[in-house]
């Protein structure tokens, strides 16, 4: 009985760290406008198995279209929170969401490949590394995780870069089709 009430104390320590374009909406470089946000088909239905597992959920985009002046924070959180609208898994859906404004050549905080959100997210959460994914289409996603030292799942929903595939191969990282076939291998 002991070890059965231990069992149930131990908290939950895995987690998905989610790209956004291009893993669960249709990426549209600098999208501004929430009424361009189109889920990919079988995001909700992955996301709500993920929950359903007990997976931790965390969004980090890189938005540089903020650095570059193209479209604001607040855009931005307007397209989220119609991603989350469509996605229809009620709110709050992630456990926290990073934002990277930065622009290509500007002072790096959150922007990927940087691993600092997912660090610090796993510290704030006490979550497991080797228990926690990125998932992701692009070279940065996978070099946040390589840096983090989590797993990495490729979905070809988004613009996995040819020149990346040496990487994709050297590190034995799954492609998918999509999250939600991804989702799909989640125990």
């Amino acid at each position: 009985m002991e070890i059965e009430t231990q069992k149930l104390k131990i908290e939950n320590r895995r987690a998905l760290f989610l790209d956004r374009d291009g893993t669960l909406i249709i990426d549209q470089v600098y999208l501004a406008d929430p009424a361009g946000v189109e889920l990919i088909p079988g995001a909700a239905a992955g996301l709500r198995r993920a929950r359903s597992l007990g997976y931790k959920l965390f969004l980090l985009t890189n938005q540089s279209g903020i650095g570059r002046g193209l479209h604001t924070l607040d855009d931005t959180l307007r397209v989220n929170a119609r991603m989350e609208e469509l996605l229809d898994l009620g709110s709050p859906l992630f456990d926290a969401v990073g934002i990277a404004p930065e622009a290509p050549g500007q002072p790096v905080h959150y922007r990927k490949p940087s691993p600092r959100f997912i660090l610090e997210q796993i510290a704030a959460h006490r979550l497991d590394p080797a228990q926690c994914w990125m998932v992701g289409d692009s070279a940065a996603d996978i070099g946040a995780a390589l840096a983090a030292q989590i797993n990495i799942a490729a979905v070809r929903t988004g613009k996995i870069d040819p020149a990346t595939l040496p990487e994709i191969a050297a590190h034995q990282i799954p492609i998918y089709s999509s999250f939600s076939e991804f989702a799909a291998t989640l125990t």
